[in-house]
Order: structure tokens, then C-alpha cells, then sequence
């Protein structure tokens, strides 16, 4: 598979966009660890549609006029990891739950370790919203844009009325 990225800044620092012809594929961090996500060539296309559209979204949802994406997603990783993702994407904005309730939800109730794990993974971080997932003390936990990242996202969404994207 052929992906394509984009650079962009953010509020977060620069943000990494990687997309396929399917959808996005990735938004990684300034720092990220390279084995964190694993995509193979990436060709520099700062004018591909999709990571337009997703450098726009973003945008507007650090400017506090969105509050959820409508982008098309292509995730790479295992089917549980998957699943954890989908479960991530359920977490209403200005919320948060903790590895076990995400476990429960996707019927696994005993893979709290294992929902982190994924979650560390999730290679779309920001619109996959890992950064509202927590330990089960409730607190912050990793986070691979690190964790003034995490506090600055939970707090961009919590302090403020979000308008209908």
C-alpha cells in the first residue's frame, strides 16, 4: 500500500498526517517512536484530498468548531487492536473512561493491559481519541504525544461548548 503525509503545526506541535487512498492513516507525533506505528514508504503529498480535508478538521476542532471528524479512517493494526479503536471512537468529547470499562464494552473484561497496549498503538492519536482513555485510578497514563499533550487535549475539550461540525 502507497501512503502519502503531510506536516502540519498544531497547538500539540507538528503533527505528522499519513493517509492511503482509502483514508487516513495515521497522525503522528513531533517525537513519535518509530515502531509505534508501522506503515513502510511514506511520499511527501501535502495536496492529497484526504490529508486536506483531515488538516482542515483538525483545525477547526482546535479552534473549538468541531466536535467530531467525518474523515474516513484506514487503521492498521490486529483485529482486537481494531476493536479497542472502535470502542475509542464511542467516548463522547469532554469524556473519559477508564482501560477496564473500554475492555468490558468490547466484551473482553479481563484485558484491561491488553486495551492499553492498543490504545498506545492507536495510530490516528487526536481523532481516535486515545487521550480520553485513562488507568483505572483514573489517571493520566502514557501517551505518546506525552502527557502535557493529554492534558491539553482533555482540557481543550472540557473547557469549552462545542458547536455541531
Amino acid at each position: 500500500m502507497a501512503y502519502v503525509y503531510k506536516i502540519i503545526a498544531s497547538p500539540v506541535g507538528a503533527l505528522k498526517l499519513v493517509a492511503s487512498n482509502n483514508g487516513l492513516t495515521a497522525i503522528l507525533w513531533e517525537n513519535d517512536d518509530p515502531k509505534r506505528v508501522r506503515l513502510g514508504a511514506l511520499a511527501h503529498d501535502p495536496a492529497h484530498p484526504v490529508l486536506l480535508k483531515a488538516e482542515q478538521q483538525l483545525g477547526d476542532y482546535f479552534a473549538g468548531k468541531r466536535d467530531a471528524f467525518r474523515i474516513d479512517l484506514d487503521m492498521v493494526g490486529t483485529d482486537f487492536q481494531k476493536r479497542v479503536w472502535g470502542a475509542l471512537l464511542t467516548i463522547p468529547l469532554g469524556e473519559t473512561r477508564t482501560y477496564a470499562e473500554i475492555a468490558r464494552q468490547i466484551g473482553s473484561p479481563k484485558a484491561f493491559r491488553a486495551v492499553g497496549a492498543a490504545n498506545g498503538r492507536n495510530p490516528i492519536s487526536i481523532i481516535v481519541p486515545c487521550h480520553r482513555a485513562m488507568g483505572s485510578d483514573g489517571g493520566l497514563h502514557g501517551f505518546a504525544g506525552g502527557l502535557d499533550a493529554k492534558r491539553f487535549l482533555l482540557a481543550l475539550e472540557s473547557n469549552r461548548e462545542m458547536v455541531a461540525a
